[in-house]
Formats: C-alpha cells, structure tokens, sequence
C-alpha cells in the first residue's frame, strides 16, 4: 500500500513522501525503507527519530522532521489496523486430513478444519469456519462456533464449552479436574469434578495454560478475555469479559474477576477471591484466600495492598540496614554514656 492510503484507512494526518510504498510491518530499530512502524509515546519519539522506517505512527500532534509520519490518535491501535491490511491472515482451508479420527456421531460444519491425527469424539460440535490443528482432541460433547482456530495439541475435555472466534493455541488443556480434595479418614478422598468450562466469543488462551473444569458448579472465562502462556484458572473460577491474564498466574479455585481486570505476570490469587471491575494487579502480587479488591484499585506486593501503600512501605524496608545501623550507633552511644555514669 501507498503511505497515502494508510493515511486515509487510519484517518490520520500524513507528513511527507505519502507515495512511497509500504509492504510491511516492524519495530522502530530494524524497520526498513518499505516499513510502517509506531511510536505511541513522547518518550518513543528520540528513537523513532533514528529510524530507517517508511513511515512511523506518531500521536496526534507530533511530527519526525524528514521522516515521514502519519498522526492518529492511537498510534499501536493504528498500527493494528495497519497490519491488517497490509498482511491479510492465511485464508482458511477446509478439510480434513486422512489420519483425523472422527466418530460417526460428532457434527462439523461443511467447511471445517481439521488437522493430521486429531481425535474427534461422538457428539461433538464445531462450527462454520472453525480450524482443528494437528493433534487435538476434543472429547465427547464438547461444542465450538464458529470461526475459531485450535492450534496443534490442545486438549479439550468431554462437555465443554467454546464460543466463536475462540483461539488457544498449543498445548493448553481445556477441562480438566479441578484441585478439589476432602481430608477425611486418614486420605485425601477427592471431591467430584462435574460442572464444565465455557469459553465464551472472543476469547484468546496462549499456550500451555490450564482452565479446570468446575466441580458442581462452571468455570467461565468471559467474552474477550485474554490469557497468556502458563497460566493456571482453577475449578469454579469466573473470569468477566475483556480482562488480561499474563503469564504464570495461578487463580485458586471459586475466585471471582471482574470484568477488565488487568493481571500481571505471577500473580498469585488465593481460594475465593474477589476482584472487582477495572482492578489492576501488578506482577507477582498476591492476593490471600477471600480477600476482597475494590473496583478500580491498583494493587501490589504479597500480601497485595494498594500501589501507593506498598511503595512507602517498600521504601522503607529499602532503608532498612540504615536504620539498623543508625539503632546500633545510638545504643552503642547510650552503653558507653551508662559506664561513664
């Protein structure tokens, strides 16, 4: 695409060389002469100033001298929709693969995919335009819309449930039992694992995470949520809709999220939690069994208290071997002032 034309899909205002052609998408340090890139901040302009890119995704109201620039007002949303277009996605391919194992009973739309040695139980469901990669398996019951992809290797238990436009990709485990045990006679005896997961529209899972199924009641990940590699959902966890997941959290059984929580990498949430809408958790928090986070919160450290709170307190136990040193100055001082006495 001409940079002109980038400029018109984003609505943006162009500075500069608005033919020049654009065939691709890259960073500020190794993009090229035929590179759209972005720069989202004040902060990001020095170096977006060195770039050898085409054209560089500035905010509103700034400009890169001799550069030439489109200004948007969101410029990494922009360079989303810039992408977009210029590397339009593998179209899909229906089909499937002579080595798939498909039972008699399971229902798949006419233009479905599915890949190399996948396993497919009786009555299972998969929508229009949906892909099954290589080496899934979907057991018996389990239903999925449309439009959404499974990369190679996932597991998805009997029963459950995913919407449409749903992507999870290798190695995730969707359904699974939930950590539930009663100590009871000497023996951990465990307790049953009934309910289902429901994966609902939008929802993007990266790989190798683990989403136990609920144990009389559901686990549910909400609309347009997205959760990274390695992260652990317990049973009869309820995720609300559009929140962000990062890696290597773990969320304890019957918690509940809110919706546009945001969660940062290692975060710890105990059994029955709370966190109510628009709360952020920083990374490697934790959150003790039923505690409750306000709406709108910012929280931090373990156990997690809010960020202002936690940075003074941090900065003190920072100081800390000071004021140990100035303790044992002044206790000196008052040992010898008592033998002079």
């Amino acid at each position: 695409m001409k940079v002109e034309e980038i400029a018109r899909l984003l609505e943006g205002k162009l500075k500069g060389d608005g033919k020049r052609e654009i065939t691709g998408i890259a960073g500020l340090e190794n993009a090229g002469a035929k590179d759209v890139t972005f720069a989202d901040s004040a902060r990001a302009l020095p170096r977006a100033a060195r770039s050898a890119a085409g054209c560089v995704l500035v905010p509103e109201g700034s400009s890169l001298p001799g550069l030439t620039t489109i200004a948007v007002k969101h410029p990494k949303l922009a360079l989303i929709r810039a992408a977009e277009a210029l590397l339009p996605k593998t179209p899909h391919k229906p089909g499937i693969h002579p080595s798939a194992v498909i039972a008699p009973g399971a229902r798949l739309a006419n233009d479905v995919a599915v890949g190399a040695h996948a396993v497919i139980e009786d009555e299972v469901e998969v929508g229009q335009g949906s892909s099954i990669g290589a080496g899934v398996f979907l057991g018996r019951g389990v239903a999925i819309g449309s439009d959404s992809i499974l990369h190679p290797g996932v597991s998805v238990y009997a029963g459950m449930r995913i919407g449409n436009r749903v992507v999870i990709h290798s190695g995730t485990v969707i359904g699974s039992d939930g950590f539930g045990y009663v100590f009871a006679d000497g023996r951990h005896q465990k307790f049953p694992q009934l309910g289902q997961v429901i994966v609902e529209d939008d929802v993007e899972i990266g790989s190798n995470a683990t989403i136990d199924r609920g144990a009389l009641e559901n686990t549910v990940i909400g609309q347009g949520t997205k959760i990274d590699n390695l992260v652990q959902i317990g049973h009869n966890v309820r995720v609300g809709r559009h929140c962000v997941i990062a890696a290597q959290t773990g969320v304890a059984g019957s918690s509940e999220i809110g919706n546009y929580v945001v969660m940062g990498g290692q975060v710890g949430v105990g059994n029955a939690v709370r966190i109510e809408d628009q709360a952020i958790i920083g990374a490697q928090a934790g959150i003790p069994t039923g505690k409750i986070v306000r709406r709108g919160l910012t929280m931090w450290g373990t156990p997690a208290r809010p960020l202002a709170e936690f940075k003074k307190t941090y900065a003190e136990l920072t100081n800390l071997p000071n004021l140990v040193k100035k303790v044992k100055a002044l206790s000196g001082r008052k040992t010898a002032t008592s033998k002079r006495r």
